[in-house]
């Protein structure tokens, strides 16, 4: 069996996550070779396009939203995604476990004796009339279930009904309450899901392999994968890792040379690019992974920057009325070489991101 390395690894990830260099695809056709991208805050995948694809425009994006070809909804490890409109029923069709999993863990005992039915259908009716906030909504059913936490109320609807966050929420720069209705009343009724959880590995494999059943279940939130892969296996290259681990692939999906250059990238928050393995060392060494993943104790990722393919560092923009300020914090000393790249990667992500403004890039 094939011992694949660490720097292998790397490079076929970032072939796959279009990071080894930008692709000439439309930004719907991007999204679902990701099959989706994490979108908890509104801005994020803008810039995730613009460092994959050659000549985005984050008015294209925008242009998907207002036209519900793309929408925002909790799918894998019950986080929210944006997908397109062709995945968003497939998809939270069989994620639908993990996030009943979720809502168990969570709640626990507390809702035994409750119809849950009868809350999730009083929920998906108010928002499927009028789209509005778990804030709102959980005002909303509290009087029928005066005996209950309106907000984890509110949470059995999120849970059981498929929910999107409508427009201006995942517009570029644009903030504001995020309001919610039912996927079905937004993008109208589509036929039945078709999506398999085999198919859901292959599609994961394909954006994110090659990959053990523990990376499969890191980024999805499902369980009991490997009895997936098994049956897979016929359809599957198998691997090693360094570490002896198995790890599986479709036999035709890019494994470049492990010398291929990678240029320097920012990769934004919350990008699935550090949060789809359980073994993140492909990409990130494992004392970087505290600054950067949940340091904070608040959930959030950071954005990184990438020199040689991994993570070496966070970024973020400093903004006044008329600057913008893309300030970028090494873990370690960079060379030369790589401050320049950087600096050069980041004066075009700011000309993207705040065109108005007057700019700079400032290393720590």
């Amino acid at each position: 069996m094939t011992t694949l390395t660490r720097q292998a690894l790397n490079r076929a990830l970032l072939a796959r996550q279009l990071l080894l260099r930008r692709e000439r695809l439309d930004a719907a056709t991007a999204i679902e070779r990701l099959v989706g991208m994490q979108a908890q805050a509104p801005n994020p995948p803008y810039v995730g396009l613009w460092s994959r694809l050659a000549e985005f425009d984050f008015a294209e994006l925008a242009g998907l939203v207002e036209r519900r070809e793309v929408v925002r909804i909790a799918l894998m490890r019950s986080t929210i995604h944006l997908v397109t409109a062709r995945d968003c029923a497939p998809l939270r069709a069989v994620l639908q476990p993990v996030l009943d999993r979720g809502f168990r863990s969570v709640i626990g005992a507390k809702f035994d004796g409750l119809d849950l039915d009868a809350v999730a259908n009083a929920g998906r009716e108010l928002v499927a009339t009028e789209p509005m906030t778990f804030a709102e909504l959980a005002r909303r059913l509290a009087p029928r279930w005066p005996d209950h936490d309106p907000a984890r109320l509110a949470g059995v609807v999120r849970t059981r009904v498929p929910l999107v966050q409508v427009p201006p929420r995942g517009l570029w720069g644009v903030g504001g309450s995020a309001l919610h209705t039912t996927a079905d009343a937004w993008l109208g009724e589509r036929p039945a899901p078709t999506l398999t959880v085999d198919e859901l590995v292959l599609r994961y494999l394909a954006a994110f392999g090659p990959a053990s059943a523990a990376d499969v279940q890191a980024w999805s939130g499902l369980t009991r994968l490997r009895e997936v892969l098994d049956r897979l296996g016929p359809r599957l290259r198998t691997f090693r890792d360094e570490s002896g681990r198995e790890l599986h692939d479709l036999p035709d999906a890019p494994r470049p040379d492990p010398d291929t250059p990678a240029p320097a990238r920012f990769v934004t928050d919350y990008d699935n690019l550090l949060l789809s393995h359980a073994d993140r060392t492909r990409v990130i060494a494992d004392e970087h992974r505290k600054p950067v993943i949940g340091g904070s104790g608040n959930g959030i990722v950071r954005a990184t920057i990438l020199v040689d393919g991994r993570v070496r560092g966070m970024w973020r923009v400093d903004r006044t009325r008329d600057t913008a300020t893309l300030v970028i914090e090494p873990f370690t000393a960079l060379s030369t070489t790589d401050t320049e790249a950087l600096a050069a990667e980041g004066h075009r992500l700011l000309a993207a991101t705040d065109p108005a403004a007057r700019t700079d890039v400032h290393f720590t």
